[in-house]
């Protein structure tokens, strides 16, 4: 479906093929590449991701994937981050030590905390949870304010400009940011392409929003 090249960003670390396999479910076909020239053709980006920032700062930098993918976002094309890969937009993250991440979105990684209300915080958050919807916008189209998507992470996002959060969500009393969408940038903490009907669609909101 369209014309687009759609790139899904291969920097060794991931769930690149469950990413591959719901954009052709849908109807779009997708490249799974490392090559800088092909990342720098492509009209729109996938960047997803499983595994420790500061272990994929390292895998991106040495496959010279930084620069092609800064200069992507920055160009105003299309981009879609998924957990690891919406994290890594930040300035930094302080997951084993301190590491510092693609700066495209102002605000920090942090750890969730220890205890909420009084409780221990079992980490890592991992299974289904609401998003409560906070911009309505292209992304948003079709979906419930309160859908449930499938979580599986220890650190969030804390971004220093509100007006960017898509999503918040609440986990054992504790919100956070659970995603964001900010111009030509849509990213997300939770597997939209684990998340069964709602979560094809949000990926579906995404890929249409590019034709």
């Amino acid at each position: 479906m369209g014309t687009k090249k759609i790139v899904i960003v291969d920097y060794e670390m991931g769930n690149l093929h469950s990413v591959d396999n719901a954009c052709k479910l849908l109807g779009y076909e997708t490249t799974i590449s490392s090559d800088r020239d092909t990342i720098r053709s492509a009209s729109a980006l996938i960047l997803p991701g499983v595994g420790a920032f500061g272990h994929a700062m390292a895998n991106l930098d040495a496959l010279g994937l930084i620069d092609p993918i800064k200069d992507h976002i920055q160009r105003g094309n299309p981009f879609l981050g998924v957990c690891l890969g919406f994290q890594l937009l930040f300035e930094e993250s302080s997951e084993f030590g301190v590491h510092k991440g693609l700066a495209i979105l102002k605000g920090t990684v942090d750890r969730f905390p220890a205890s909420s209300q009084g409780q221990p915080l079992k980490v890592p958050h991992m299974g289904w949870n609401r998003l409560q919807i906070v911009q309505d916008n292209r992304f948003s189209q079709g979906l419930n304010p309160n859908e449930f998507m499938y979580f599986v992470h220890s650190y969030y996002t804390n971004p220093t400009n509100p007006s960017i959060i898509f999503s918040k969500t609440t986990y054992e009393g504790f919100e956070y940011c659970s995603s964001v969408s900010q111009e030509n940038i849509l990213a997300v903490q939770f597997h939209p392409e684990k998340s069964s009907i709602k979560g094809l669609k949000l990926l579906n909101n995404w890929l249409t929003s590019i034709e």
